[in-house]
């Protein structure tokens, strides 16, 4: 049986206008998805830089290495062996950025503690090859950790995470054997962190490929862990770190610097105590 529409009726064109609408809007918010989830990466990653050698950012002591990861991928390091019997930090540095950016204010304290120390840029950036997703920068970690351990196989090794960083950090602490684990303003997972600031007109938990989730992982981690967080940090709000804390086992610190922002909580008594960690982990 046919029905038929009287397009004359004022009543039966207003409900083929707004089905028209509904049929348009849904449309369009189908578009902004796919758009959204094609283009994800270009919101997460900023790839790039330039390779910069350790003399030209003031660094002679470090030597550039090559590290070969385990789908093929060549990252580049910054590698300082230890003295016999002291351990090895690997840092893992924050985005946008590389090595250049970061190692100049981070390495020195580290060498000066006594620590034997490898940075690495992710694949994509710097002169490391590849494209950054999830899987792959903490295929980069594994690397990383795992040439410490050939290199210098006496050694304890910790790792320390800033940023984005902290994310490889706690995955890589469920994967290898590291002493401890040092996170200068974390974050409990990158789709907390769209959720809470992006507009929210979609649905990040379906679209995010490459969501980051420290807060879910790091109860599995064993190893002693040290959060250090700014109460004024406008990038990744403290709640976050206070999140992840909640979520560790024992043994585990959290030191909140009053006043702060993004990663500035490294400075004065908090670096004070977080290099002593680092030394204690790995000795």
């Amino acid at each position: 049986m046919a029905i038929a529409l009287n397009l004359r009726s004022p009543r039966s064109l207003l409900r083929v206008t707004l089905l028209a609408l509904l049929v348009l809007a849904a449309g369009g918010y189908l578009c902004l998805c796919a758009w959204f989830w094609a283009h994800q990466r270009q919101f997460q990653y900023a790839p790039g830089g330039t390779l910069t050698t350790p003399e030209a950012a003031g660094l002679p002591q470090f030597s550039t290495v090559q590290i070969t990861t385990e789908d093929g991928e060549r990252i580049i390091g910054w590698w300082k062996p230890p003295r016999p019997g002291d351990g090895v930090v690997l840092y893992l540095h924050g985005l946008p950025g590389t090595l250049r950016d970061y190692c100049p204010y981070r390495l020195p304290d580290l060498e000066k503690a006594g620590l034997g120390v490898l940075a690495i840029d992710y694949r994509g950036y710097g002169g490391s090859t590849g494209s950054p997703t999830e899987t792959g920068v903490e295929a980069d970690a594994r690397a990383a950790f795992d040439f410490i351990r050939k290199e210098a196989p006496q050694s304890k090794i910790a790792v320390y995470g800033e940023s984005f960083g902290t994310g490889a950090a706690v995955a890589l602490a469920t994967e290898r054997p590291v002493a401890g684990v040092l996170l200068n303003a974390p974050f409990a997972s990158v789709l907390r962190l769209f959720q809470l600031r992006a507009p929210p007109i979609l649905p990040y938990s379906w679209l995010l490929s490459d969501q980051y989730n420290s807060e879910a992982l790091i109860g599995r981690v064993t190893a002693p862990v040290m959060i250090l967080h700014g109460t004024a940090d406008a990038n990744i709000p403290i709640g976050e770190a206070r999140r992840l804390y909640d979520a560790a086992r024992q043994p585990k610190t959290m030191i909140e610097v009053a006043g702060v922002g993004h990663t500035e909580a490294m400075q004065g008594d908090a670096k004070v105590r977080a290099l002593q960690a680092l030394v204690a982990w790995t000795r």
